[in-house]
């Protein structure tokens, strides 16, 4: 009797555990301090333990400086061509992973960004800070703003590198959330997917450099595509990586490992569990026509209505049935109508309840119409009500 309560619970519990409904911390067996699973298309966690602890990022730092930089980019503020006069301040950066930059040189942002993406260099993320805000300090101002923007409530950065600083500090949870926003810029994968690149520098530009990616796992890992590692004797071993696997991509992210070889154990841990437990679902993408709406009195007689983001949800596996789809979106809106106005949207429910939902936007502006474009529409309309083609 004894035994057969004894196997009864054992089933029980191997039968919760895989089924999804018990996953302990402790039972992936990470060694760090801290880490996260992100979805990276929704944000979702898939996986936590101590995610806000702040602590500090060390060159996962550089996150954030490369996601200004490419902000910089998109919006013309720089371009990866413009040239960087090298400055005394950036000179003299003697202290860890560098560029190796002389004061008087002059560098591409491109190069700077190879600098900061591959080498991890810290005299190339003070001339990033440089170019884009003009200065280190009103750089990290433009750090700290952004990350409240992005809702990253554990972080203070101090500098644009990562090295040691007492209040320089973050979590697994917020850079799970910069790293998100980092790879929306596809242009980045250019640079932190790179595993070796080649670049010269000094003043004659006469030194060669080759560029080993301080992240390894670009190189082991066919799925792993970027994105920071980072170390110093106070942050330990610290690494956010990215993986897509078919239409998933992932964000892992591991603080505080006591090793490289266990930092990238755990990432690569976490990648595995989020790829073997959860499928993601696509109900429509990014742009991607809906339906023509008709518009009463501007000068388009129609709309196309588009998403306004990839209408994407992650479940896990064995959890897809039940699932559907609503879309509330009108046969004819009024003009005038603006580029991406929300126009309407798509719920999706899962056994009756709501478990996400998309806008659906308007992709081109529309005016009123004119006075002369009413006469023609009835001129149109009155020809084709008598059989004639107009």
């Amino acid at each position: 009797m004894r035994f057969t309560k004894t196997l009864m619970i054992t089933i029980i519990i191997l039968s919760l555990t895989f089924s999804g409904f018990i996953f302990a911390d402790e039972s992936l067996n990470l060694e760090c301090k801290s880490a996260i699973l992100m979805d990276s298309a929704t944000g979702k966690v898939l996986y936590e333990t101590n995610s806000h602890e702040k602590l500090e990022p060390a060159s996962v730092t550089k996150i954030m400086t490369m996601l200004l930089a490419m902000e910089a980019l998109d919006t013309g503020k720089i371009t990866l061509q413009d040239k960087v006069i090298i400055s005394k301040n950036v000179a003299k950066m003697k202290t860890g992973t560098r560029l190796m930059l002389e004061e008087g040189e002059i560098r591409t942002v491109e190069d700077l960004l190879y600098g900061v993406a591959v080498e991890s260099g810290n005299d190339a993320s003070i001339a990033i800070a440089e170019c884009v805000a003009g200065g280190e300090g009103e750089f990290v101002k433009a750090m700290n703003k952004k990350a409240k923007e992005l809702g990253m409530n554990d972080t203070n950065f101090e500098n644009p590198h990562g090295l040691h600083s007492e209040n320089h500090k973050t979590s697994a949870h917020d850079i799970g959330i910069m790293s998100r926003e980092l790879i929306q810029h596809e242009k980045i994968f250019d640079f932190i997917s790179k595993y070796m690149v080649t670049v010269y520098v000094g003043r004659k530009n006469d030194v060669k450099r080759e560029l080993v990616n301080k992240n390894k796992m670009v190189h082991f890992y066919k799925d792993v595509d970027g994105i920071k590692t980072g170390f110093t004797d106070e942050a330990m071993f610290c690494i956010s990586v990215t993986a897509k696997n078919n239409n998933i991509r992932l964000v892992s992210v591991i603080m505080g490992a006591p090793d490289t070889t266990k930092r990238n154990r755990d990432a690569r841990k976490l990648i595995d569990y989020g790829f073997a437990n959860y499928v993601n679902h696509s109900f429509g993408k990014k742009g991607e026509l809906v339906k023509q709406v008709k518009v009463n009195k501007g000068d388009s007689e129609s709309v196309d209505a588009v998403f306004e983001t990839n209408a994407d949800i992650l479940l896990r596996k064995g959890e897809e049935k039940g699932l559907e789809k609503i879309f509330d979106l009108p046969d004819a809106i009024a003009a005038p109508l603006k580029q991406g106005q929300k126009i309407g949207e798509i719920t999706i429910k899962k056994d009756g309840e709501q478990i996400a939902s998309f806008n659906i936007i308007s992709d081109k502006d529309i005016g009123k119409a004119s006075f002369v474009n009413n006469i023609l529409r009835a001129i149109k309309y009155w020809f084709n009500y008598i059989g004639i083609s107009f």
